[in-house]
This record gives structure tokens, C-alpha cells and sequence, in this order.
């Protein structure tokens, strides 16, 4: 007899805590013989979207459910005869950051379970063994991992972790986790394709550092014939011979002159260049950057986006100018020194490279070490600039909520951990210098040592040894150097890999090979089968539209209900999953991004202004325009008069995002600069929702001379603003659930009904709190001038 098997890794699963603990107590007993559990799920959702914990399990034989209302409930997936139960369906479905599993039979649905998406790939797991049962025919014929999981399945699985891969998706939730792999020093290698177009003034660079540094070996070979021509034979009371001191000197005072000359030839000439190569490198960054869709800034930081094509392209030119410079000198003088070396003396020269395998091995193991050390170090200082990004565009919210000292204190935190991390990497670097310099003093020892045993037996002069040991300072020198280059390289490897990232990443709205040439858009929209997800989440399934050229549409909902998502989809912010969207007839894939948006003017609910000029403002969808179409622009978004009102009209700076304009005001900037690119295809996205009613019916003016001959396509929660609309679209759930005019949609009593009356029933409400208020403001007047007037009729009879 087989026996019970409690559920496969159930500790894997999302239930814990004291209801897990009850609810798996509960389930082992109610086990039939031979039937085994398969996986479980937790379910954190109750039919009213109230969280409520529940257990659904899934047997070789039946599906159970846990709830705390209903208790234990289960259905059968066999038949009497051992058979899988025909036209029993598991479905799976998730909207609006909900999952939904429904058991359906012949008689439809039999049961129902919601649950947090935090719990989705177990859900998804579920599925799929549910699948395999039904496949496999009768119970047990499935083979189970030891992680719970099946194998030789129809669906999608990912070869790591043998989890369901989401539809339409090659990549596992699970295991699509930025793991932060240290960089390679070969990445600045990379950095190539931005040096290539100065290769001619690198290698007139190049032939400058290897003539400057032949320049510097002259002084030491010079000391030669100092000493043992000149110096020691005066000691020993010979005649000084001045014709050759004077050329013995005249080489070391023009080797000294030339040497500067040089150097100063190839600093200037490859710092322009390097200058010059992160120009480039900024630039490229930033405009690849504006070319990648909305997904992308979405999961990003705007203080670490700064913080690369800012501070580690920086980096990199610094390195580029003087490091790497250093490092190429350095290698050509150790080359050179040594190359001296071997030819004054053999045996001294190799006694002098005794450190250099002890030197070589401690850059090697400290080098990986501040590899990632540097990068670690680059992602904590994003996270102070994150800081920093947050709460200085925020400052009002920050003064108006009075948290200060909240901001000051994360602030400091971020602060403490950069420096935690710093000084981490600082005990490595601070115990690697040192080390590399005791290596060289007693290389420089052993040569000294070496050098005396051979002048004693006489095998070299004084003079040799003076300039070996000349030469060996250089060299030395040079590996004490190159030794100091590893952090500064390590460095710019860590912000070349951030910058890479950057450039590396590919937009998920591609422009086409082939672009379709827009000549002159009509406006007619044709979306067909459209279906969008985020991530695995689901949002718009099935949608099919039609908007003529010319229409005004009025999109309303639950909030959640897909209408943003749309807007985004026709403006091509994001590319559809499923579907097309086609315009006059061609799908928008097949248009150049920009040409296409060009067509497409934008009203947002929050209007952004950039710093500058109200006139550059309503400009900036059209540079270089007249200040004739500016100011016709601006009468006809009625934001003329207040801007006359301003200091200096229509040169009035505005600050950061608008500061000092009011919303109806920055509303009306931006109803101008949509206007003044005469666009096609128009979008207002709750362009009147956080505004007065005054301002609102300014704007609204401002709107009407902006849809007229336009597709228009209209957001608001106020479904008053969309009387004017030829027809309203419905959406609920990622689906268009009704279509029509006001009217017409009103004499249905559905969707839209219900929206309209629950929204006029809060109206007023509105209205009748706010006459209350009133009336009992004027009582407590009445009452309180009464009271006064009392005491006033009191203190008059006390006076008589």
C-alpha cells in the first residue's frame, strides 16, 4: 500500500506562520489511501478582494481547498473508473496586481480563488501539474521532481529551476535577478570604438611617450663616464678633462629639456583626446538612453542613471588622460630599463627582478578584490545621489509633511554605508601600497648588496653600479607606479561596465528596418485583438476599436481598468503583445518612432515644464518656431493674458517643473505646446482632474480649440468633462465592455450607468456635507453673536 505523502517542499510554498501550520496539521489526515500531494498554494484573498489567508492542494486525486469561513472542501478528478473527469479545466488568469484560479466542469464554474501575484509562480506551478494529471491519465502518472515539480510537459518550463515560464515570456521570474557580476578589466578594451576616430593623434601620442621616455634613460647611462672618467679619477688625483665634463653635462641638461618637451607634447595632445573620448562616450549614453522605452527608466533610479553619465564617464576620462598615459609609460620604461640592464650586466639585472613574480602575484589577488570592491562602492554612491534625486524635486512635499529630519536621517544612512563599504576596500588598498613599496626597497637592498660583491671582485665599475642603481630607482619606480594604476583601473573597469549596461541594452520598442514614410496622417485608428502584459501580469486582452479620423473618444473606467495602458500602447511608449494598432491603415510598428510621435500631441495630467522660458516651453515640441505662432499658440490655449501678466511676458523663466506657475497655468503652457505642433492624433490624459472648477472651465475652452478636426482620444474621471465626446468606450478588466454615445450608453443602464450614478451619488454628497458645513457655520455665528451680545446686555445693567 503506498503511503501518504504530505506536500511535495511544502515549505517552499508561500504559507507560514500559524495558519500554515494549522492548515497542513488539517490536510495529512484527510488523506484517501494512495493519494499523494502534489503541491499546494496559498491563496490571501477572499471573494470581496479582502485578505483573508485560505489553502488550495492539488492531489493525484482531488483538488482541496482551505478557507476559514467554509473549512475543508475538495472535488474529484477522477471518474469511478480511475479516468481523469472530462472537461474538468484549471484556469489561470491575473489582472490589476490580482490572480484568479477557477475549477471549471460541464456545469461551469465550480470554484474560485484570488490571490496576490507575490504568489503567482506557485499558482502558475499548480497549473501546470494540474495539466500534466489530465495528460497523463490516471493518478500518479506524473513524475515529480524533488523540488515538487513535473517534468515532460506541453508548457514552457525554465531549464534552471524547472519553474512555468509566464506566457509569452523565454524568461524565468525566478531567475532573471541582476546577480551584479564583477566587471572584467577587458571592458575598458571596449572603449575602442570610441578611441578609433582619434587613432591618429593616439599614435602620434604614442610615439611621443616612447621618445619622451627614451629621453629620461639618458641621465642614468650618462653617469657612467661621470663617475669612472671623471669623478673617481679626480678623486685619485688625475687631471679633470673639462671638454668632457662639459658634454657629459650639455647631454644631461639637453636629455633633461628635451624629456620635458616631450612629455609636455603627449600630456596636452592625449588629454585632448581623452576629453574629446568622453564627450563622446556622455553623449552616446545619453542618447541611446533616450531612445530606450518607458520599461526601462521604470525599473531604474534617476539619481543612478545621473550618477553613470555623469560621474563614471568622468571617471573614465580621468583615467584616460593621465592613467592610462602613466601606465603606458610605465611599461615602455620597465621594458626599456630592463632591456639597459641585461646589456650593462646580466646577473645584476636578473638579481634586480627577484620581486617582480612576488609583485606581480599581489597585484593579481588584490586586483579581483577591488574589482568588486569598486563596483559595490558605484551602486552604494547611486544610492546616495537616489537620495538626492528624491527629495530635492520633492522638497515641498518633504516641508509640507515636515519631514526633515526623515530625509536628513536616510540621508545619513546611505552616507554611513558608503562609507562603511569604502573603508572596507581602504584596509585592502591601505595594506597593498605599502607591501609593494617594502618589496622594492629590499629589491633595492639586494642589488646594493649584490653590486659591492662584484665591484670587490672586480667585475664592475663604481660607475655601473651608480647607474644600475639609477636605473633600478626608475624601475622600481615604475612598478610602485603601475601597482597604484590597479585601483584606478579597477575603477574605471567598474564605471565602463555601468556605462556598458546602458549601452548594451536594447529597446523593447525597436525602430523598424524598413520605416514606412508618414506623408500625411488622417487619424483613423484600427486596434484589433490587442493584448498587452506587464511582466506576467496581464492588463489588456482582446480589445478591439475603431476611431475615425477626426472623432472625439471618451475612454472611462475603474481605475485600473487599462485606459492609461492604452494611451501609452497608441503613443507607442510600449509595444502590444498581442494584436496591432494600426493608423490609416498601417501598423504603427512599421513607422519610425519619431516621425510617428510627431503626429501625436500629448496633454498629461501633470503637465512638466522644463527650465527655461514660458516662450521655450511651448516651443519645445517645435524649435525654431516664430514668436507670431508662440504667442497664437499661447491666445489659443488661453494662456496669453496671464503670461502678459508675468515680469518679462513671454521670456519669464520658469523654474524647475513649473515652480511658480499655478496647475491651471502650467495646463494651459502645456494645451499651447500641443497646439503649436498641430498634431493628428490627440491625447488628454486627465487634463482637467487636478485642477478648480474656474480653472477647469479655462481649460476646457483651451481644449475645445484644441480637438476641433483632430482624433481625439480623452482620460477623465469626471465623466461631465466628456459630454462633448461622439462616442464613450467603457473598460473594465482590460476589455472594452460598451461603446456609444452619453446617451445612448445611459438608456442601457450597464457599465457606464453605473459609473455615471455612482459618481453623481457622490456628487452630492459632496454637496450636501458641504451645505451642512454651512449651515452650521452660520448657527455657531448667530449662536456666538448672540452670547456676545448677552454679555454685552449684562456688563450695561452691572454698570447701572
Amino acid at each position: 500500500m503506498q503511503p501518504k505523502h504530505p506536500p511535495v517542499n511544502a515549505s517552499d510554498t508561500p504559507v507560514s506562520g500559524e495558519f500554515a501550520a494549522a492548515a497542513m496539521g488539517q490536510l495529512a489526515p484527510r488523506l484517501a489511501d494512495q493519494e499523494n500531494v502534489l503541491c499546494t498554494l496559498a491563496v490571501d484573498l477572499n471573494a470581496q478582494l479582502h485578505f483573508e489567508p485560505g489553502l488550495v492542494a492539488l492531489t493525484n486525486q482531488r483538488v482541496l481547498a482551505f478557507s476559514q469561513a467554509t473549512g475543508w472542501t475538495g472535488w474529484s478528478l477522477l471518474t469511478p473508473a480511475g479516468a481523469f473527469v472530462p472537461d474538468l479545466r484549471l484556469r489561470h488568469f491575473d489582472h490589476a496586481g490580482v490572480g484568479t484560479l477557477e475549477l471549471q466542469g460541464n456545469d461551469g464554474r465550480l470554484a474560485g480563488w484570488r490571490f496576490t501575484l507575490g504568489n503567482n509562480l506557485q499558482a502558475l506551478r499548480l497549473v501546470r501539474l494540474f495539466a500534466q494529471q489530465q495528460a497523463g491519465g490516471p493518478a500518479g502518472a506524473a513524475t515529480l521532481t524533488g523540488s515538487g515539480t513535473a517534468q515532460d510537459t506541453d508548457l514552457a518550463v525554465c531549464p534552471e529551476c524547472d519553474l512555468p515560464l509566464p506566457p509569452d515570456s523565454e524568461e524565468c521570474p525566478a531567475c532573471a535577478r541582476d546577480l551584479h557580476t564583477p566587471p572584467s578589466t577587458w571592458v575598458l578594451l571596449r572603449l575602442w570604438r570610441f578611441a578609433h576616430p582619434y587613432r591618429g593623434q593616439l599614435l602620434a601620442g604614442f610615439l611621443l611617450t616612447l621618445a619622451s621616455t627614451a629621453a629620461t634613460l639618458v641621465a642614468p647611462y650618462l653617469t657612467i663616464p661621470l663617475m669612472d672618467e671623471v669623478l673617481i679619477p679626480f678623486q685619485n688625483g688625475q687631471q679633470i678633462e673639462t671638454s668632457k665634463v662639459v658634454w657629459i653635462l650639455g647631454g644631461l641638461l639637453a636629455a633633461a629639456v628635451l624629456g620635458w618637451a616631450l612629455n609636455w607634447a603627449r600630456t596636452y595632445l592625449l588629454a585632448l583626446v581623452s576629453e574629446r573620448i568622453g564627450a563622446d562616450l556622455r553623449t552616446a549614453t545619453f542618447d541611446h538612453l533616450l531612445d530606450l522605452s518607458l520599461d526601462y527608466f521604470g525599473a531604474k533610479r534617476t539619481g543612478d542613471l545621473m550618477a553613470r553619465i555623469g560621474s563614471e564617464t568622468d571617471r573614465i576620462c580621468v583615467f584616460l588622460s593621465l592613467h592610462a598615459l602613466d601606465f603606458a609609460t610605465d611599461v615602455l620604461m620597465i621594458i626599456m630599463t630592463a632591456v639597459i640592464l641585461f646589456s650593462i650586466n646580466p646577473w645584476l639585472a636578473l638579481v634586480t627582478l627577484l620581486p617582480l613574480p612576488f609583485i606581480a602575484w599581489m597585484i593579481h589577488v588584490v586586483r579581483d578584490k577591488l574589482r568588486t570592491g569598486f563596483e559595490k562602492i558605484d551602486r552604494v554612491w547611486s544610492d546616495v545621489t537616489n537620495v538626492l534625486a528624491d527629495t530635492i524635486p520633492g522638497i515641498r512635499v518633504v516641508k509640507a509633511f515636515a519631514q526633515e529630519k526623515r530625509e536628513a536621517e536616510r540621508f545619513r544612512e546611505v552616507n554611513h554605508h558608503n562609507l562603511v563599504v569604502n573603508d572596507k576596500l581602504n584596509k585592502t588598498w591601505s595594506l597593498f601600497t605599502p607591501s609593494v613599496s617594502l618589496l622594492t626597497e629590499i629589491g633595492l637592498l639586494v642589488v646594493w648588496a649584490f653590486g659591492i660583491w662584484l665591484i670587490a671582485r672586480q667585475q664592475i665599475t663604481v660607475g655601473v653600479l651608480t647607474a644600475f642603481i639609477a636605473y633600478i630607482g626608475r624601475f622600481y619606480g615604475r612598478l610602485d607606479s603601475m601597482s597604484r594604476i590597479v585601483s584606478v583601473t579597477q575603477k574605471a573597469a567598474a564605471g565602463a561596465k555601468r556605462i556598458f549596461d546602458i549601452l548594451d541594452h536594447v529597446s523593447n520598442v525597436p525602430e523598424p528596418a524598413q520605416p514606412v514614410k508618414i506623408e500625411a496622417l488622417q487619424g483613423r485608428i484600427d486596434m484589433k485583438g490587442l493584448g498587452f502584459r506587464y511582466g506576467n501580469r496581464s492588463v489588456i486582452r482582446g480589445l478591439d476599436l475603431q476611431i475615425q479620423p477626426g472623432e472625439m473618444i471618451g475612454l472611462v473606467g475603474h481605475s485600473g481598468s487599462g485606459k492609461s495602458t492604452l494611451v501609452n500602447l497608441i503613443c507607442r511608449f510600449y509595444d502590444v503583445t498581442d494584436g496591432s494598432i494600426q493608423v490609416d491603415g498601417t501598423d504603427i510598428r512599421r513607422f519610425a518612432v519619431a516621425d510617428y510621435r510627431r503626429n501625436i500631441g500629448l496633454v498629461l495630467q501633470e503637465p512638466f515644464l522644463f527650465f527655461g522660458t514660458i516662450a521655450e516651453n511651448i516651443a519645445y515640441g517645435k524649435p525654431g518656431v516664430t514668436r507670431a505662432e508662440i504667442v497664437s499658440a499661447a491666445r489659443a490655449a488661453h494662456a496669453h493674458e496671464f503670461i502678459l501678466r508675468l515680469p518679462q511676458g513671454y521670456d519669464s523663466l520658469v523654474g524647475e517643473r513649473g515652480q511658480g506657475l499655478s496647475g491651471g497655468e502650467r495646463q494651459r503652457i502645456s494645451i499651447a505646446r500641443a497646439l503649436l505642433i498641430n498634431p493628428r492624433i490627440l491625447i488628454l490624459d486627465e487634463a482637467t482632474s487636478s485642477v478648480d472648477t474656474e480653472t477647469e472651465k479655462e481649460i476646457q475652452r483651451a481644449l475645445d480649440n484644441l480637438v476641433q478636426g483632430r482624433t481625439t482620444i480623452a482620460i477623465a474621471h469626471r465623466l461631465s468633462t466628456l459630454r462633448k465626446a461622439d462616442r464613450l468606450v467603457v473598460m473594465d478588466r482590460g476589455q472594452v465592455v460598451e461603446v456609444g454615445p452619453h446617451d445612448e450608453l445611459m438608456a442601457k443602464q450597464g457599465a457606464y450607468w453605473r459609473l455615471y450614478e455612482a459618481q453623481a451619488r457622490q456628487v452630492d454628497s459632496e454637496d450636501d456635507s458641504a451645505l451642512a458645513v454651512n449651515q452650521q457655520t452660520q448657527i455657531a455665528l448667530v449662536t456666538s453673536q448672540l452670547s456676545h451680545a448677552a454679555q454685552h446686555a449684562a456688563q450695561q445693567t452691572g454698570n447701572r
